[in-house]
C-alpha cells in the first residue's frame, strides 16, 4: 500500500510528481466558477409565485425539522463514497477478490483500462441497488399507510445493520448480504424523505429545503472520502473494515433524528387526523389560519382514497406526464454518469495514474467540489427556478466530458499505457473532473430528487415516489454493474458515451419540463395543464391562474 501521495498505481509505472497544493486549489477554483455564476442569475431572477397564497413562514422549527429530516441523506452518500475507496484499497482486494488485487499488482501485461474489471467486485458494489429497487416498493406501502416517519426510522436502522455486518466481514457472501442490508435502508429512505421535505416545508421554500437532502448525500460522500483516506494509511491493512463499518454513524443520526420528527400534515390527514394535522400545520406554518391550505390537503385525501389501485391508477392518461417523468428523470440521472464518477472515482483515478493514496486524495477534492456546488441549487431553486439550472448544469457537464474524453484519448491511447503523464496534463484532467461534478452537483443531483417529489398528486404520491426511487435504484444497479467492464471496453470513449446521454436529456427537459418553482404541491396539475405538450393529456380542473408573472412553458413556453 502506498504511503506518499506521488507514488504511481500498483500495478503499472510510477510516473513523476505529486498532487500538489497548488493543484488541489486549482481544481477547486476552477469548479466553483459556477457558484459565483449560479448565485448571481439566482439573485437577478427571481419572479413572482404562482397559484394560491398559503398564509405563513419559514419558521425555525420548519427549518431544523427538514434539516434533521434530511440528514437521511448521508446514509446514501457515505456508502456511494465509501464503496469506490475500498475497492482501492490493495489489504481488502487482497483478502476477498484476490484475484484484481494479482492482476493489479503482478500483471503488467493487463491493459490499465481492464485491471479493475472483475463481476465479483462489480456485485459487491452494485448488490445494495438491486436490494434498494426491491425495498422501495416496500417503503411505498409503508410510507402511505404508517407514515413517513417510520419509513425513515426503517431505513436508517437497516441502513445500520448492514453497516455492522460489512465492519466484520469474513468472506464475499457476507460483504453481499451486509450491502443488500444497507441498499434496503436506502431504499427506504428515498421513498420517504423527500416526501416528507416537499410535504412540511412551505411551498416558496420547498425547493431549497428539499434540496437538503442531496447536500446530505454530498456531506456524506465526502465524509466517505476524507474516512477512506486517512483509514488507508492505517498499518496492518484492517483499515477497510473501518470504512465500511463507519457507516453506523451516519445511519444512528439518521435514527435519532427519525424519532425526533413529527410527521408530515400531509400524512396525518391521510390516516384521518385531521385535527393533530391541523395544530400541526398551525405549528409549521407558524400562523393561526390554515384553513385554506388544511381544506386542500383534506380533498387531496379525499380523492387519493377513492383510488383503490394507485399503481394502476398512474397508468390513466391524465397521469402520464407524471409517469413519464418518475421514469426518464432517474434515468437519466444515473446515464449521466455522475454516480459511476462517485462508486469509483479512486479506481478510476488509479487508471489514469495516479498512486494509491494519490488517488484517495483526488477523491477527496471532487467530493469537496460536490458538496460546495451544491450550494448553488439552495441558492437558486426557488428563485430562478428548476428549469435553468437542468439546462446550464447539462450543458456544463456535457463540455466537460467532452474534454476529459479527448484529454485521457490523446495521453493514453487504447492501450492505456502512456510513456509520460506530465503534473499539468493530470492536474486538467482532473479539473475537468470536478467541472462535470460541479455541474451535476447544482443540476441533475439536487433536481433529480426534488422535482419528481413536487410533482405528484396526493392519490398517486407513494406509489409514482417508488416508480422513481426503483427507477433509480435499477440504472444505478445497471449502471454499476456494467462500469468496469465498459472502461474496459470503451476505454476513453466512455465519456463520450455518458456525454450522448447529457446531451439529450438537457433536451428533453428544455422541451418537457414545465416550471415548477412557487406552485404549492396540490395545486401543481394547472402547471400540466397549460403546458404546450401535456395539456393534451391533463385538463385545467380549476378557474385559478397561474399568470402572476407567468409560468415557463418549455418550447416556447405555449400555453
Amino acid at each position: 500500500m502506498a504511503v506518499g501521495v506521488g507514488m504511481g498505481p500498483a500495478g503499472g509505472k510510477a510516473y513523476p510528481g505529486k498532487l500538489t497544493f497548488k493543484v488541489m486549489v486549482t481544481c477547486i477554483v476552477a469548479a466553483m466558477g459556477g457558484l459565483i455564476f449560479g448565485y448571481d442569475i439566482g439573485i437577478s431572477g427571481m419572479g413572482p409565485a404562482g397559484g394560491k397564497a398559503y398564509p405563513g413562514k419559514l419558521t425555525f422549527k420548519v427549518m431544523v425539522t427538514c434539516i434533521v429530516a434530511a440528514m437521511g441523506g448521508l446514509i446514501f452518500g457515505y456508502d456511494i463514497g465509501i464503496s469506490g475507496g475500498v475497492t482501492s484499497m490493495a489489504p481488502f482486494l487482497k483478502k476477498f477478490f484476490p484475484t484484481v488485487y494479482k492482476r493489479e499488482v503482478l500483471d503488467v501485461s493487463t491493459n490499465q483500462y481492464c485491471k479493475f474489471n472483475s463481476p465479483t467486485l462489480t456485485m459487491f458494489t452494485s448488490s445494495l441497488y438491486l436490494a434498494a429497487l426491491v425495498a422501495s416498493f416496500v417503503a411505498s406501502t409503508v410510507t402511505r399507510k404508517l407514515g413517513r416517519k417510520l419509513s425513515m426510522l426503517t431505513g436508517g436502522s437497516l441502513f445500520c445493520a448492514g453497516a455492522i455486518v460489512n465492519g466484520f466481514a469474513q468472506n464475499v457472501p457476507m460483504l453481499i448480504v451486509g450491502r443488500m442490508l444497507l441498499g434496503c435502508g436506502i431504499g427506504f429512505a428515498n421513498q420517504s424523505v423527500p416526501l416528507y421535505l416537499s410535504e412540511m416545508a412551505p411551498y416558496k421554500h420547498r425547493g431549497r429545503l428539499n434540496i437538503g437532502f442531496q447536500m446530505s448525500i454530498t456531506i456524506g460522500n465526502l465524509s466517505a472520502n476524507v474516512l477512506n483516506y486517512v483509514f488507508a494509511m492505517i498499518k496492518g491493512g484492517w483499515g477497510w473494515r473501518l470504512s465500511l463499518g463507519g457507516a453506523v454513524v451516519p445511519a444512528l443520526i439518521f435514527i435519532i433524528g427519525s424519532v425526533t420528527l413529527p410527521d408530515t400534515p400531509n400524512s396525518l390527514i391521510e390516516r384521518g387526523k385531521h385535527e393533530e394535522a391541523k395544530r400541526r400545520l398551525q405549528i409549521i406554518r407558524g400562523v393561526a389560519n390554515v384553513d385554506e391550505e388544511l381544506d386542500d390537503l383534506v380533498i387531496a385525501s379525499d380523492n387519493s382514497k377513492k383510488v383503490e389501485h394507485p399503481w394502476l391508477n398512474l397508468l390513466k392518461r391524465k397521469y402520464r406526464p407524471h409517469l413519464m417523468f418518475a421514469l426518464f428523470i432517474p434515468f437519466f440521472q444515473q446515464l449521466s454518469g455522475m454516480n459511476v464518477i462517485m462508486f469509483y472515482a479512486p479506481v478510476l483515478f488509479k487508471t489514469i495514474g495516479f498512486g494509491d493514496t494519490a488517488s484517495l486524495m483526488s477523491a477527496v477534492i471532487t467530493g469537496l467540489v460536490n458538496c460546495l456546488a451544491t450550494i448553488v441549487s439552495i441558492v437558486c431553486v426557488d428563485k430562478l427556478g428548476r428549469r435553468i439550472l437542468f439546462f446550464w448544469g447539462g450543458t456544463q457537464m456535457f463540455i466537460s466530458q467532452v474534454v476529459i474524453a479527448v484529454a485521457i484519448g490523446l495521453k493514453f491511447g487504447i492501450q492505456g499505457n502512456p510513456t509520460e503523464l506530465p503534473r499539468w496534463y493530470a492536474g486538467g484532467v482532473v479539473a475537468f473532473i470536478c467541472l462535470f461534478v460541479a455541474g451535476f452537483a447544482w443540476s441533475w443531483g439536487p433536481l433529480g430528487w426534488l422535482v419528481p417529489s413536487e410533482i405528484f398528486p396526493l392519490e398517486i404520491r407513494s406509489a409514482a415516489q417508488s416508480i422513481n426511487v426503483s427507477t433509480n435504484m435499477l440504472f444505478t444497479f445497471f449502471i454499476a454493474q456494467i462500469f468496469l467492464p465498459m472502461l474496459c471496453s470503451f476505454k476513453f470513449g466512455l465519456f463520450i458515451f455518458f456525454g450522448f446521454f447529457v446531451a439529450v436529456m438537457t433536451v428533453f427537459i428544455y422541451l418537457f419540463l414545465p416550471e415548477t418553482k412557487n406552485i404549492p404541491i396540490e395545486e401543481m396539475n394547472q402547471v400540466w395543464a397549460k403546458h404546450w405538450y401535456w395539456k393534451r393529456f391533463v385538463s385545467d380542473t380549476t378557474d385559478q391562474s397561474y399568470g402572476r408573472g407567468g409560468i415557463e412553458m418549455g418550447k416556447g413556453d405555449q400555453s
